[in-house]
């Protein structure tokens, strides 16, 4: 992902793939058509909302294969059940919930998982909203969650919670590195709330034009979005983007954990890179 600049390209993907079997959006078609998108773009970072357990293991195979070396990383965190006590279950009786896969080139440098169910849920919807975090030592901290879909109100709470006290608690435990939120928040540009209300302050965000959105700090730059059509098989299109992290930008104040130097990541894919820089001036018009 690194050049010998040390900026770092990052393809990011967000798929809401609404796999759980119960939803009228259910397809039966969309982890064959999110396996196809992957295979397509060959996403970096690839998040996960309205999936099955065994979805994301199916879909890290095909991400593996696509990358070919280095380490690849996945994660999934259930949504809780509220008249259980339990976890959501898909129709098939998987855990049902959001899910995260990463790409990281040689030398890895470890990771960590973090997730959990957020505080704040509409207590007339049995499902309780989980968040979950892969945290790359000194490289990338990557985030999904899937909002509340009942009440704008507590999705923003939801999106203030994982923004201004998850993610800085787990910096505080692990050091500082660029920090990525992907994921159907459920929350528009200029609707009511407007999902801006819930950005910390230097935070750049993009979305699909509707409730899917990327934000990343300002040691991050965005650029080169676009939507993804996905068949039928979900009623979300894909949002990716390339995103550029770049060391120099980083935060004086940003610290590592202690006794960690910052990882750095070796240069796999330097031809790709070179291929989006000059596809990038062309589009800069340079």
């Amino acid at each position: 992902m690194a050049d010998s600049t040390g900026s770092t390209a990052l393809r990011v993907l967000q798929l809401n793939l609404c796999n759980s079997g119960r939803a009228g959006c259910y397809t039966g078609r969309s982890v064959t058509e999110a396996a196809e998108v992957i295979r397509a773009e060959l996403p970096d970072l690839v998040t996960l909302n309205e999936i099955c357990q065994d979805d994301v293991a199916a879909l890290e195979h095909v991400f593996a294969a696509v990358h070919g070396g280095g380490t690849v990383v996945s994660a999934f965190k259930a949504a809780g059940d509220r008249p259980t006590g339990a976890v959501t279950e898909c129709r098939n009786g998987q855990p049902y919930g959001v899910g995260l896969l990463t790409h990281l080139a040689a030398p890895y440098p470890g990771h960590t998982v973090h997730s959990g169910i957020h505080p704040t849920q509409d207590v007339t919807d049995p499902e309780e909203r989980a968040w979950l975090c892969v945290h790359v030592a000194g490289l990338l901290h990557a985030c999904t969650t899937h909002l509340a879909a009942t009440s704008a109100t507590v999705a923003l709470a939801q999106c203030a919670h994982l923004l201004a006290t998850v993610v800085p608690m787990i910096r505080r435990s692990t050091g500082y590195a660029p920090t990525v939120l992907s994921g159907d928040l459920n929350l528009r540009h200029g609707g009511s709330p407007d999902v801006r209300s819930c950005v910390p302050p230097g935070y750049l965000r993009i979305d699909d034009g509707a409730v899917q959105q990327i934000m990343a700090t300002t040691d991050v730059t965005i650029c080169c979005s676009r939507s993804i059509g996905m068949r039928g098989a979900t009623d979300h299109p894909g949002l990716l983007a390339t995103l550029t992290i770049d060391d120099d930008q980083r935060p004086a104040w940003a610290a590592t954990a202690p006794g960690r130097a910052p990882a750095r990541v070796a240069p796999l894919r330097r031809a790709r890179w070179a291929r989006h820089r000059a596809g990038q001036a062309a589009v800069n018009g340079r």
